[in-house]
C-alpha cells in the first residue's frame, strides 16, 4: 500500500512542476498553479496517514528497525514543515497580487524539499529491510 501511495505523490509532484514550469502568460495559470498545488497538499496530507498512522509505514519500520527512531522522527518533522510550506503557499496562490516569480519560487523550494524527503523515506526503507547488522560476513 505504501507503494501505490508513493507513486501516486510522484504523479502528483510531477504534475505540480508541470504547472510551475508552464508560460504564465496562459490563460488560467494562477487557477492551475493553485489547483495543482491543492491537489498536491491533499496527497501528501494521505501520505501523512500512510506513514505516520497506527498501523503505517513508520510504525513497521519501528517495529522491524526500532534503531531507526531517530530517522523516523526527523521525517515526521518533515511533514510539519512541508505541510505548513504548502499552506502559506497556496493562500499565496490565492491571493490575486501575488507575483508569478514569487510563486514559482516558492514552489520550486517545495518540490526540492519534497524531493529530499522523499530519497530520506526511500533511505530508511533501505536501511530497515537491506542492512544486516551484525551478520555473517
Amino acid at each position: 500500500m505504501a507503494r501505490r501511495h508513493r507513486a501516486a505523490l510522484l504523479r502528483e509532484i510531477q504534475m505540480f512542476e508541470h504547472a510551475i514550469a508552464s508560460p504564465s502568460a496562459e490563460p488560467g495559470w494562477r487557477e492551475r498553479f493553485s489547483t495543482r498545488l491543492r491537489t498536491l497538499r491533499g496527497a501528501f496530507a494521505e501520505h501523512i496517514v500512510v506513514t505516520e498512522g497506527e498501523d503505517g509505514l513508520y510504525a513497521e519500520l519501528l517495529e522491524h528497525a526500532p534503531r531507526l527512531h531517530n530517522q523516523v522522527r526527523k521525517l515526521i518533522r518533515e511533514h510539519a514543515a512541508v505541510a505548513v510550506s504548502m499552506a502559506a503557499l497556496q493562500r499565496r496562490a490565492d491571493l490575486a497580487g501575488t507575483r508569478v516569480a514569487e510563486l514559482r519560487s516558492c514552489g520550486e523550494e517545495i518540490l526540492r524539499a519534497l524531493s529530499r524527503h522523499r530519497q530520506r523515506g526511500a533511505d530508511l526503507v533501505y536501511d530497515a529491510y537491506e542492512t544486516d547488522i551484525g551478520g555473517e560476513t
